[in-house]
């Protein structure tokens, strides 16, 4: 089965990056969750109006963080839940309020498209290195002194996060395949929106008899959307992040935005370390594997304010092979 961008059916994969859902410096509550999803859907309703086939991914980092919580609160009087068990809960929590949201939207605007939510197991190498070099920032923001304590107390990975306080980090291992990958590209040939992905999927490795074990840890959510987006052969992929453009010199006096990229630039400022691994680096690797897979590929990066100026071009960062 093979999908094709032309005037009729435009494939796009979608990644909503956490600053969607929930914006640094708000209260983690399900109403604020819910009115920045609302927000976040606008566009992607606009696109629907204009033929767009779409798969949303999204982050889910203070989501898990929080069900990581209520275990440790709950330790005592009922049963621990394991991370990747967490990352499924997410997988479906959140993709219910992506659906509701973009559902109410569309009635609003009298329009309609199937939407539904598949928690995808994303496949690994169980002997991948980065399993045991915990990189993934997961949960709340703690002080020195309490990042010193979970340290001691539950053997947690403490590290500091762009400086913002210091959080727990977890492995993230390279996204190999998708499990569900045939589903999913059945529903976008029946038209249907495709909510899946959620905060990197469900880590899951071969056993050696074939069979599918889960593994604790998060999978980094952009790479495992370029990975959807070429099992999907989307031709476009859009990353939903916290600033309206990529830099170079990012926070310095030096400071530049990028409105487009070139495969070879993109390279270039990645190897120069302009893109941190705990920020844009991930997103940056995504987009290079995924323009480099195929020409006609692109990526595109930006906010939620600017989605619809960027995919026509006139803001946000865009990546193409040459």
């Amino acid at each position: 089965m093979r999908f094709v961008e032309d005037g009729r059916k435009k494939v796009a994969v979608l990644a909503l990056g956490g600053n969607a859902i929930l914006k640094k410096g708000e209260e983690n509550n399900i109403h604020r969750q819910f009115a920045n999803t609302r927000r976040s859907m606008e566009p992607v309703v606009e696109l629907l109006k204009q033929d767009y086939n779409f798969v949303i991914t999204h982050g889910n980092g203070p989501q898990v963080g929080d069900i990581m919580l209520m275990v440790e609160k709950s330790k005592d009087e009922v049963a621990e839940t394991p991370l990747g068990v967490a990352d499924a809960m997410t997988c479906g929590s959140m993709g219910y309020m992506i659906e509701q949201c973009l559902q109410n939207i569309m009635i609003r605007h009298n329009i309609w498209r199937n939407v539904v939510t598949i928690p995808a197991q994303i496949l690994v190498d169980h002997y991948d290195p980065a399993l045991s070099n915990p990189t993934k920032p997961i949960g709340p923001f703690y002080s020195k002194e309490e990042a010193d304590a979970l340290a001691r107390e539950k053997e947690w990975v403490m590290k500091q996060d762009a400086n913002r306080g210091y959080r727990r980090y977890v492995a993230s291992p390279y996204p190999i395949d998708v499990i569900e990958k045939d589903v999913i590209r059945l529903l976008l040939e029946k038209n249907y929106v495709v909510i899946t992905g959620g905060g990197g999927g469900i880590p899951v490795y071969y056993e050696n008899d074939n069979t599918i074990e889960g593994l604790d840890c998060v999978i980094d959510k952009d790479l495992a959307s370029m990975k959807i987006a070429l099992a999907v052969e989307a031709k476009s992929l859009i990353i939903i992040t916290g600033v309206p453009r990529v830099s170079t010199n990012f926070g310095t006096p030096e400071q530049k935005e990028l409105s487009k990229l070139t495969l070879a630039q993109a390279k270039l400022y990645y190897q120069q370390g302009h893109f941190p691994p705990g920020s844009m680096g991930p997103k940056m690797m995504a987009a290079i594997e995924f323009v480099q897979a195929n020409p006609k590929n692109k990526v595109i990066i930006t906010d939620v304010e600017h989605m619809l100026d960027a995919i026509e071009g006139k803001e946000g960062t865009t990546i193409v092979s040459h």
